[in-house]
C-alpha cells in the first residue's frame, strides 16, 4: 500500500471524481453534496492500489471554541476504504497519515465517528470528548447534544487535551455542522 497526502488543489478534476466514487460507494450511498464539501479544502490521504485509489481521509481546519480560546483544529472527514479492501489495515494508514498532519499544523484533532469507526479512532489513542459539543450557529452558540458521545479528539505529541468536562463549541458550516 503506498499512501499520498496532497492538498484538495492537487486532486485534479479526474482525482475529485475517483474520492467522491470511492466515497459514495463505501458508505453505500449515505454520502451526498455537503459532506464532499465538508471533505474538501485540506489535506486528503489517499492509499492507492496500483493506480486505483482504495481508501480516502482529509483533515480540514476548523476553529473549536474551548474555556473562551479560540482553537486550532484538524478535523478529520471522509475516512473510508473500498468495501472490498476492509480489514487490511488500509484505515489505519489514512488515520496515521491524517494525524502527521494534524501533528504539524494544528493544537487538535477532532471527528465525528461513526459506531463503525469509532474501534479504528480509539484504538489509535483518540479519545471521546466527555463534556457538552455545540456549534456557533447563525442565532448565536447551541447545544449538539446528538453528537456527544461521538465526538472524538486527540492531542498531538507533546500537545495535551482540553479540559474534557468543559464544552467544545465548533465553527458553522451548512448540512450537519459535524
Amino acid at each position: 500500500m503506498s499512501v499520498r497526502v496532497v492538498h484538495t488543489a492537487g486532486l485534479g478534476e479526474d482525482g475529485l471524481r475517483e474520492v467522491r466514487a470511492l466515497l459514495e460507494g463505501a458508505f453505500e450511498g449515505d454520502f451526498d453534496d455537503l459532506d464532499f464539501e465538508h471533505a474538501l479544502g485540506g489535506m486528503h490521504a489517499l492509499a492507492y492500489e496500483g493506480e486505483r485509489i482504495v481508501a480516502h481521509g482529509s483533515v480540514v481546519m476548523r476553529r473549536v471554541v474551548h474555556r473562551g480560546r479560540s482553537l486550532r483544529t484538524g478535523y478529520v472527514e471522509a475516512v473510508a476504504v473500498r468495501s472490498d479492501r476492509r480489514r487490511r489495515g488500509l484505515g489505519a494508514g489514512i488515520v496515521a497519515a491524517l494525524e502527521q498532519v494534524i501533528a504539524g499544523a494544528y493544537v487538535l484533532g477532532a471527528l465525528s465517528a461513526s459506531e463503525q469507526g469509532a474501534a479504528l479512532y480509539a484504538g489509535r489513542g483518540w479519545s471521546v470528548w466527555g463534556g457538552e459539543i455545540g456549534t456557533l450557529g447563525p442565532g448565536g452558540p447551541e447545544r449538539l447534544a446528538e453528537e456527544e458521545g461521538s465526538t472524538y479528539v486527540w492531542a498531538p505529541p507533546g500537545g495535551v487535551l482540553p479540559d474534557p468536562t468543559g464544552r467544545l463549541d465548533f465553527d458553522w458550516r451548512d448540512g450537519d455542522v459535524l
